[in-house]
Protein backbone atom coordinates (compact mmCIF):
# COMPACT_ATOMS: atom_id res chain seq x y z
CA UNK A 1 0.00 0.00 0.00
CA UNK A 2 1.08 3.23 -0.87
CA UNK A 3 0.84 6.28 2.07
CA UNK A 4 -0.20 9.52 0.38
CA UNK A 5 2.03 12.65 1.99
CA UNK A 6 -0.28 15.11 2.49
CA UNK A 7 1.45 18.25 2.83
CA UNK A 8 1.44 19.54 6.61
CA UNK A 9 -0.22 23.01 5.90
CA UNK A 10 -3.02 20.91 4.08
CA UNK A 11 -3.93 18.78 7.67
CA UNK A 12 -6.68 19.71 9.95
CA UNK A 13 -6.61 18.29 13.18
CA UNK A 14 -10.21 16.59 14.53
CA UNK A 15 -11.49 18.40 17.70
CA UNK A 16 -10.54 15.18 19.69
CA UNK A 17 -7.08 14.90 18.73
CA UNK A 18 -7.29 18.76 19.74
CA UNK A 19 -8.31 18.55 23.04
CA UNK A 20 -6.62 15.55 23.84
CA UNK A 21 -3.42 17.48 23.23
CA UNK A 22 -4.15 20.24 24.88
CA UNK A 23 -5.20 18.58 27.71
CA UNK A 24 -1.76 16.70 28.52
CA UNK A 25 -0.19 19.74 28.19
CA UNK A 26 -2.31 22.50 29.85
CA UNK A 27 -3.46 19.94 33.03
CA UNK A 28 -1.19 16.94 33.17
CA UNK A 29 1.98 18.67 32.85
CA UNK A 30 1.82 20.12 35.92
CA UNK A 31 4.26 22.81 35.69
CA UNK A 32 2.56 24.52 32.67
CA UNK A 33 0.13 25.26 34.53
CA UNK A 34 2.52 26.91 37.57
CA UNK A 35 3.71 29.02 34.59
CA UNK A 36 -0.16 29.55 33.30
CA UNK A 37 0.99 28.07 29.67
CA UNK A 38 -2.45 27.98 27.43
CA UNK A 39 -1.94 27.08 24.16
CA UNK A 40 -4.58 29.27 21.79
CA UNK A 41 -3.66 27.87 18.14
CA UNK A 42 -2.70 24.26 17.26
CA UNK A 43 -1.92 23.48 14.06
CA UNK A 44 0.26 20.95 12.13
CA UNK A 45 3.27 23.45 11.03
CA UNK A 46 2.85 26.26 14.06
CA UNK A 47 1.84 25.94 17.88
CA UNK A 48 0.81 29.66 19.73
CA UNK A 49 0.48 29.96 23.57
CA UNK A 50 -0.25 32.38 26.12
CA UNK A 51 1.22 33.27 29.13
CA UNK A 52 -0.36 36.15 31.45
CA UNK A 53 2.02 37.97 33.35
CA UNK A 54 1.27 37.09 37.38
CA UNK A 55 3.39 38.52 40.81
CA UNK A 56 4.49 34.69 40.91
CA UNK A 57 6.47 34.90 37.45
CA UNK A 58 8.17 38.57 38.46
CA UNK A 59 11.61 37.79 38.10
CA UNK A 60 12.93 41.47 39.13
CA UNK A 61 10.89 42.89 41.46
CA UNK A 62 11.78 46.44 40.58
CA UNK A 63 10.90 46.90 37.04
CA UNK A 64 8.16 43.64 37.27
CA UNK A 65 10.33 42.31 34.91
CA UNK A 66 9.26 38.42 33.39
CA UNK A 67 11.85 35.77 35.29
CA UNK A 68 14.22 34.39 32.62
CA UNK A 69 12.85 30.85 33.33
CA UNK A 70 9.76 31.35 32.82
CA UNK A 71 10.60 32.45 28.93
CA UNK A 72 12.77 29.47 28.50
CA UNK A 73 10.61 26.58 30.08
CA UNK A 74 7.28 28.18 28.05
CA UNK A 75 9.41 28.14 24.83
CA UNK A 76 10.69 24.38 25.80
CA UNK A 77 7.19 23.69 26.69
CA UNK A 78 5.86 25.32 23.44
CA UNK A 79 8.15 23.97 21.73
CA UNK A 80 7.61 20.17 22.49
CA UNK A 81 3.59 20.57 22.16
CA UNK A 82 4.97 21.87 18.21
CA UNK A 83 6.87 18.32 17.73
CA UNK A 84 4.05 16.62 19.21
CA UNK A 85 1.74 18.34 16.25
CA UNK A 86 4.29 17.94 13.61
CA UNK A 87 4.08 13.57 15.31
CA UNK A 88 0.20 13.79 14.92
CA UNK A 89 0.18 15.32 11.29
CA UNK A 90 2.64 12.50 10.37
CA UNK A 91 0.14 9.91 11.38
CA UNK A 92 -2.98 11.40 10.20
CA UNK A 93 -4.02 7.67 8.79
CA UNK A 94 -4.58 6.76 12.93
CA UNK A 95 -6.85 7.64 14.87
CA UNK A 96 -6.81 10.49 17.27
CA UNK A 97 -5.80 8.12 20.59
CA UNK A 98 -3.62 6.47 18.79
CA UNK A 99 -1.86 9.36 17.78
CA UNK A 100 -1.60 11.03 21.41
CA UNK A 101 -0.15 8.21 22.44
CA UNK A 102 3.38 8.58 20.62
CA UNK A 103 4.32 10.80 22.61
CA UNK A 104 6.02 8.78 25.51
CA UNK A 105 9.82 9.32 24.74
CA UNK A 106 9.60 12.81 23.63
CA UNK A 107 12.64 14.71 25.71
CA UNK A 108 14.34 18.10 25.13
CA UNK A 109 18.02 17.65 23.91
CA UNK A 110 19.40 20.86 23.57
CA UNK A 111 17.73 24.31 24.10
CA UNK A 112 19.26 27.73 23.42
CA UNK A 113 17.14 31.23 24.00
CA UNK A 114 18.62 34.38 23.40
CA UNK A 115 16.85 37.23 25.47
CA UNK A 116 16.72 40.16 23.18
CA UNK A 117 15.30 42.62 25.74
CA UNK A 118 13.27 42.80 29.22
CA UNK A 119 9.77 40.42 29.12
CA UNK A 120 7.60 43.52 30.53
CA UNK A 121 4.46 43.15 29.37
CA UNK A 122 0.76 42.46 30.51
CA UNK A 123 0.54 39.25 28.64
CA UNK A 124 2.64 36.98 26.43
CA UNK A 125 2.55 35.00 23.18
CA UNK A 126 4.82 32.51 22.65
CA UNK A 127 5.00 30.59 19.22
CA UNK A 128 6.97 27.63 18.10
CA UNK A 129 7.54 25.67 14.44
CA UNK A 130 9.55 22.31 13.90
CA UNK A 131 11.88 23.02 11.26
CA UNK A 132 12.43 19.49 10.95
CA UNK A 133 10.98 16.05 12.44
CA UNK A 134 13.55 13.31 11.54
CA UNK A 135 12.56 9.30 12.63
CA UNK A 136 14.87 10.59 16.03
CA UNK A 137 15.38 14.08 16.49
CA UNK A 138 12.80 16.70 15.97
CA UNK A 139 14.33 20.63 15.09
CA UNK A 140 12.41 23.89 16.02
CA UNK A 141 12.37 27.06 16.50
CA UNK A 142 10.39 29.48 18.83
CA UNK A 143 9.28 33.43 19.83
CA UNK A 144 8.49 35.16 22.39
CA UNK A 145 6.95 37.93 21.98
CA UNK A 146 4.89 41.05 24.73
CA UNK A 147 1.18 41.81 23.75
CA UNK A 148 2.17 44.68 21.62
CA UNK A 149 3.98 42.07 19.41
CA UNK A 150 7.02 43.02 20.16
CA UNK A 151 9.80 40.53 20.12
CA UNK A 152 11.24 39.82 23.04
CA UNK A 153 13.24 36.24 23.25
CA UNK A 154 13.80 33.61 20.33
CA UNK A 155 14.88 30.30 20.75
CA UNK A 156 15.83 26.89 19.16
CA UNK A 157 16.06 23.45 20.56
CA UNK A 158 16.39 19.87 18.94
CA UNK A 159 14.14 16.97 21.22
CA UNK A 160 14.00 13.02 20.78
CA UNK A 161 11.63 11.63 19.05
CA UNK A 162 12.28 8.12 19.08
Amino acid sequence: MIKKIIPPEAIEFEAEFIDGLKKIFEEMIVFNQVLGLKVTSLKPTQVIGRIDMRPELVGHFAFNRLHGGVISAGLDAMAGIAVMAAIGARHMDESPMQRLHRFAKLGTIDLRIDYLRPAISEHFELRAEVMRLGSRVASTRMEFLGANGELMSTGTAAYIVS
